[in-house]
């Protein structure tokens, strides 16, 4: 995709390929860790976890809500479980086992979802996930991870089967800029702060980050200094950035891969309304389902660019 390049950023792998990768290498970290699947290792990229563990592998087919019954037994029985599927077949489909069998009981459960949001391309709207960020938010006591490129996949697919309790992972099929240099110091409940300025911040998360990081360029050329902060936890919130955000700058700009409600420009506005109110713009999905075409050109289509970006920024400076 053509995304990052104003700010230098090279190519690198997709989330969900960072994420089989560091599963199949903490199976010997982990000695109790199982997978369950729903027929798509070969996109989830569980495939190279059940290449060198076949015995911790569970394939129980194209049936999410069993696949859901199966993880939180495992894990009701001690085990460390990443459940794993498309984000849409995970969380749309299976949500009330989720609900009742995983987020209620409060089980150690890794819920990964692959193939979230319009970057999915040609597969069209029926696979693409984009409300799970805010049905994720939904279940109480779910940690709601959204990592920005393979290095950050990989130490929070880490700190994902270190946390106790129930998690969801979002991941991405398209390859994206490399951000981060390994190792990744990613700790659940803190924001990275990419780039400094005290004009206007950018909160993003996801492929929106490297989005948001050629905004800051184009900004920065206009003479806008723009923080940006990569949210890669969604919860808990670094709740600590965002107020800082909001004192320090004169507007916030959240950009996320996602429909408008529900997901992180609605937790980001909850800690802003409360504690530190400030001018704020949604660079999103808005009310609405995508449809098929290639990556770039639905990026474009819907708005997730660095020009709505921005133009979002330079509103909130303007107007102030």
């Amino acid at each position: 995709m053509n995304i990052g390049t104003r700010a230098g950023l090279r190519m690198g792998k997709a989330t969900r390929d960072a994420f089989g990768e560091a599963l199949r290498d903490l199976g010997s970290v982990y000695p109790d860790l199982v997978v369950v699947d729903g027929d798509v290792s070969n996109s989830t990229r569980t495939e190279y976890f059940a290449q060198a563990f076949p015995e911790r592998f569970f394939n129980v087919g194209i049936a999410e809500s069993n696949l859901i019954g199966v993880a939180s037994g495992l894990a009701a029985s001690g085990k460390r479980v990443v459940a794993a599927s498309f984000a849409c077949f995970l969380l749309c489909n299976a949500f009330d086992q989720i609900r009742m069998g995983v987020a209620f009981p409060r089980l150690n459960v890794k819920l990964v979802g692959s193939h979230a949001g319009i970057s999915i391309g040609e597969d069209g709207p029926s696979q693409m996930g984009i409300e799970d960020v805010a049905l994720a938010l939904s279940l109480p006591g779910v940690a709601v991870l959204v990592p920005a490129d393979e290095h950050a996949t990989r130490a929070a697919t880490r700190a994902m089967l270190e946390w106790e309790g129930p998690t969801y992972l979002r991941l991405g099929r398209p390859p994206v800029p490399v951000i981060y240099e390994p190792p990744v110091d990613f700790v659940i409940g803190r924001a990275f702060r990419l780039r400094e300025g005290n004009d206007v911040t950018i909160v993003a998360n996801g492929l929106m980050v490297a989005i948001a990081l050629d905004a800051a360029e184009e900004l920065a050329a206009r003479g806008v200094q723009a923080r940006v902060l990569d949210m890669a936890t969604v919860r808990p919130l670094d709740v600590d950035a965002v107020i800082a955000a909001a004192r320090e700058t004169r507007g916030i700009v959240v950009a996320e891969e996602h429909l408008h409600y529900g997901g992180l420009g609605s937790v980001v506005a909850m800690v802003v309304g409360q504690i530190q109110p400030c001018p704020m713009r949604f660079v999103d999905l808005d009310d609405r389902y995508a449809e098929s075409g290639a990556p770039d050109d639905l990026l474009r289509a819907y708005g997730l660019t660095s020009e709505r970006i921005v133009a979002a920024a330079l509103e909130l400076t303007e107007r102030i």
